[in-house]
């Protein structure tokens, strides 16, 4: 026969996935290894399996039942379904006898094995091949049975493994993870019992930090099924280079231990040991060393559960472990430490190779990228203390918890080289002061036009070019990208603006005892691009309010009822939907107005540095519920009423001010002062979000350009669909217009691994030890139980929350406060109609911080966690002046 059922551990090995499942594979590489010990056994294959699966035609129906509801109605709708057709699976599945020639090499492989048959005993453990995975380790989803003794219980118990495939929570985290029911199988590992001393698991990484040199060791008595299960509170060992750095001893009450007649059972713990450490510190060293054995070998940090039988070490499974955040790649062995980009740009989610690689492309710095993310390699600035403490400097005004991070960093003794400072002629330290500018709104004027007559040209050119040339083309037009980014005239502007926001927060309260007055004097500042465009969807929003038909048919596109917005992702579904609208009475002013929305802010979109993602002109139902809320919250001539009342309020904090300057002592001089600076800030703090506006104008006809000749690709039959250019790099992508081929399967990794990125929480501060810091605020100035945050716009208002977690999804009234991760410019749109905003990412100049206090709305950003610990739908107050929020009863 040409299906094998049954294979010795020692026959497999790591590569061997698809025949004896992730958990033998593992177990398989692992034998193999010098100086490590797996208890004895084999594994029945994914051959077996099939044969018996395949004697029950209902099966195969109940399974394309399953897989179908992947594509139908909520995870909440389908939960009864998955819980219904999961149990009759595992029903169907146990219910089949195993067959003569399957049971025979079962029995077979046991009686090889050398115990005497009846009397002994084994652990019968499920083996998936969607198991143990680099990307998901699915620990726990199937079921493993300890100490099964004979061969008639070990046979039920290979039966009771296969159907364990269809537990309701296996079937749950396949389905969240995008992996089909019908393509996974399942293998059953058979192995000699052992019965330890003590058992536990051994982290080669610390799994709370990252940090890829401390090896963390949990133990316990008995079998590691206490541990696991949660019964007890484990010894915790600390491991680094050979020495233990840190434990803690718990008291083991309670162990699992195995019954002669099979199974096992909770025992008391003898009170005189329940405080004994279940490793001597030797022991913990020695496992350690063994741990970072199996490391080198799978080539990655492991999770892997031992047991300690005479004094020696038994290894009984080792995965990856999955949420550690990748590390950047060096080319030396130095020390490293990384910023993230992400939370310096308001987008924290990961992005796809071809986003990355463009931003890297086009940035002032070099970037490396780690887990779909962008990093800053900051080291040589925090070695030297003169651009140390600029730096320093300038994240904590941005971000305190970037700053908090990185002086964590700088406490590790000697993680950070000290270098000399760099003498005359050396760098400027970071975050030096520009050379002072005039408070000229010409200046402003001209900066603008420059980059419009560059974008300009940039689309003019960009037409006439494809194929290869198009990518040299485009390797010329990064260049020119750089330069109107790094015109040192608009850096003066961008730093006289926030450079005065500073100085009156600093001196205002000094003179005044005014907390953040820059607050109101910048409200409806001019040339501001992205407060405008929140304004300007109001004027959009006034076109449509007249038109019952075309409010109507906009609901049915919100809800998903209109089927022009189904699968709404391109341009042409997107023309699809405004064509439609046209059709109905107001609906070609309707249209026209979109339109024009579209092509003055039509290239942005949530996380807008990652080219890969959607824009408005190719998604415009995105914007459909937002016009809705302003049809809904807003009358006639909302847009120009919130700026006029933002500039007479700004006036009005002007001379309010000065007023009270000028009877101070030398009151004079500081009046004066102040009123330089406010017309500084005034003049140029809107300039600081149009650089942003720039770019992604410039990315927009990039992407554009290169979906054009993507499209060419789909059309040669090179590539299946235009947007796998997206997990190719810019380069990768050059090649395969060069050449005409495409490795596809490195486009479905890049893809599984984009989606394992996903569920990882990138750090602030990252260090090449794998070290995540997050950093803390180190505040005793607010009240108990509050979250505290950065505050970046004054007021206080109470609310309700609104969780958002896709702009998409928003549905808000008057007086709602968002609650949301980040928000980067796109989200303004919705900020015209919110009392507050609370975001988990920012700091005093990011985007969302600016445009707040446009606005005047009170915001607190950079609030850890903020969308899990505040509920949607709870009442909140924001304190926008000292930065906390406090959730009310």
């Amino acid at each position: 026969m040409s299906e094998q059922y049954v294979l010795d551990l020692q026959e497999v090995d790591e590569t061997q996935v698809a025949v004896v499942g992730g958990k033998g594979a593992h177990l398989g590489g692992l034998s193999r290894i010098e100086g490590i010990r797996v208890p004895g056994g084999f594994c029945v294959t994914t051959d077996a399996f099939r044969q018996v699966i395949g004697q029950a035609p209902s099966i195969g129906d109940l399974l394309d039942q399953l897989s179908g509801l992947n594509h139908s109605g909520s995870e909440g709708d389908d939960r009864e379904a998955i819980r219904t057709l999961s149990a009759r699976i595992r029903r169907a599945i146990e219910e089949i006898a195993i067959p003569d020639d399957l049971a025979a090499a079962i029995t077979g492989a046991l009686g090889r094995r050398g115990e005497p048959g009846e009397r002994a005993a084994y652990a019968v453990r499920s083996s998936a091949t969607a198991e143990d995975l680099p990307t998901a380790s699915f620990a726990g989803q199937q079921d493993t049975y300890l100490n099964v003794v004979g061969p008639a219980a070990v046979l039920q118990h290979i039966s009771r493994c296969w159907a364990s495939l269809f537990t309701e929570r296996a079937v749950t985290y396949r389905r969240r993870n995008g992996i089909d029911h019908r393509t996974v199988h399942m293998a059953v590992v058979v192995q000699q019992m052992v019965f330890p001393h003590a058992s536990g698991i051994l982290f080669t990484a610390d799994p709370v930090t990252g940090n890829r040199k401390v090896a963390t060791v949990d133990a316990g008595f008995g079998l590691g099924e206490a541990l696991v299960s949660g019964l007890v509170n484990p010894d915790v060992f600390k491991v680094r280079d050979g020495e233990i750095v840190d434990k803690a001893i718990a008291a083991k009450q309670r162990a699992v231990h195995a019954l002669p007649d099979g199974g096992t059972q909770e025992v008391a713990v003898d009170s005189q040991r329940q405080e004994q450490p279940a490793l001597t510190d030797e022991q913990a060293v020695r496992l350690v060393q063994l741990g970072r054995r199996i490391e080198a070998h799978f080539g990655r940090p492991q999770d892997i559960e031992w047991c300690l039988v005479d004094d020696g070490f038994q290894i009984v499974q080792s995965r990856p472990i999955t949420t550690l955040f990748p590390i950047p790649e060096s080319d030396d062995q130095e020390n490293h430490v990384y910023v993230s980009v992400g939370h310096q740009q308001m987008m924290t989610d990961p992005m796809k190779p071809l986003g990355f690689s463009m931003w890297q492309l086009t940035a002032m710095v070099a970037m490396h990228e780690a887990g779909g993310r962008l990093f800053v390699d900051v080291t040589r600035r925090l070695a030297s203390p003169a651009s140390r403490a600029a730096l320093l400097d300038v994240f904590g005004k941005g971000d305190p918890l970037v700053r908090d991070a990185m002086e964590t960093v700088l406490a590790h003794d000697g993680f950070v080289p000290s270098l000399p400072d760099a003498g005359p002629g050396g760098a400027a330290p970071a975050g030096s002061a520009p050379a002072p500018i005039e408070s000229d709104p010409a200046i402003v004027t001209e900066l603008i036009e420059r980059s419009e007559a560059s974008i300009a040209a940039l689309e003019r050119d960009i037409r006439t070019k494809t194929g290869p040339a198009l990518f040299d083309f485009l390797i010329e037009a990064f260049e020119e990208h750089k330069r109107v980014l790094s015109d040192p005239l608009s850096f003066q502007a961008i730093m006289a603006g926030m450079e005065a926001t500073w100085w009156l927060n600093d001196k205002l309260q000094e003179w005044l005892g005014e907390k953040n007055a820059a607050d109101t004097l910048t409200l409806s500042a001019p040339d501001n691009i992205t407060s405008e465009m929140g304004l300007a969807l109001l004027d959009v929003a006034d076109v449509i309010r007249p038109q019952p038909e075309v409010v109507a048919y906009l609901q049915g596109v919100a809800s998903g009822e209109n089927a022009v917005s189904a699968g709404n992702t391109g341009n042409v579904e997107g023309t699809a939907f405004l064509d439609e609208l046209a059709k109905l009475p107001g609906g070609t002013e309707a249209r026209d107005a979109i339109d024009a929305y579209l092509e003055r802010y039509g290239m942005r979109c949530v996380g807008e540095i990652d080219i890969t993602r959607p824009r408005w002109s190719e998604r415009p139902t995105t914007l459909v519920p937002v016009i809705l809320d302003n049809v809904r919250n807003f009358e006639a001539g909302a847009a120009g009423r919130r700026f006029e009342q933002g500039r007479q309020k700004a006036q009005k904090k002007e001379q309010d001010v000065l007023s009270r300057l000028r009877a101070l002592p030398d009151g004079d001089r500081k009046a004066d002062e102040t009123k330089r600076m406010i017309d500084r800030v005034r003049t140029f703090i809107g300039y600081r979000e149009y650089p942003k506006y720039g770019i992604i104008s410039r990315y927009f006809l990039y992407k554009q350009a290169l979906l054009e000749e993507a499209e060419r690709l789909v059309q040669a039959g090179v590539l299946a669909e235009k947007e796998d250019i997206f997990f190719l790099t810019f380069q990768e992508f050059h090649d395969a217009v060069r050449s005409y081929q495409v490795d596809d399967e490195l486009i479905r990794q890049r893809e599984a691994a984009f989606r394992s990125y996903q569920a990882l929480t990138p750090p602030r501060v990252l260090t090449s030890d794998g070290e995540a810091v997050t950093g803390s605020y180190r505040r005793d100035d607010v009240p108990a139980g509050a979250l505290i945050g950065v505050p970046v716009s004054a007021g206080t208002v109470e609310g309700r929350a609104r969780v958002v977690l896709d702009m998409a999804d928003a549905d808000l009234e008057a007086g709602d406060i968002l609650v949301t991760p980040f928000t980067d410019p796109s989200w303004s749109p919705l900020f015209v109609g919110i009392a507050g905003l609370v975001t988990e990412v920012g700091g005093l100049m990011t985007h969302g911080a600016v445009i707040a206090r446009e606005y005047g709305l009170p915001a607190v950003v950079g609030v850890e966690q903020a969308t899990r610990l505040i509920r949607d739908g709870q009442r909140i107050r924001v304190h926008g002046t000292d930065g906390y929020i406090e959730i009310l009863p």
